[in-house]
């Protein structure tokens, strides 16, 4: 579980699965209980957004920021700010 105001990456959760980033990805895109189950709370390894609801821009990830920014997550053109004090390794 990645808790409210931290985040992880598609890499991390891949290794904890001993999966690939690409597959969680998919999987993440397929999560019809969004945002319930904080799919939202997964970036890039560098920091980025990243895709959301099987969108890599528009208004899908817009509400991405949204949801990271409500749960105290800050969002400065397009990356994590503080991205290595939010990121929650497994």
């Amino acid at each position: 579980m990645i808790p409210k105001g931290k985040v992880s990456t598609y890499g991390d959760i891949a290794r904890y699965l001993n999966s690939a980033p690409r597959a969680v990805g998919q999987a993440l895109k397929r999560n019809p209980y969004a945002p319930k189950v904080p799919c939202h709370r997964v970036v890039a390894s560098d920091g980025r957004i990243g895709g959301f609801m099987g969108e890599a821009s528009g208004p899908e990830v817009g509400r991405k920021i949204r949801l990271l920014k409500s749960e105290g997550v800050q969002v400065r053109e397009g990356r994590i700010d503080g991205f290595t004090g939010k990121r929650r390794v497994f």
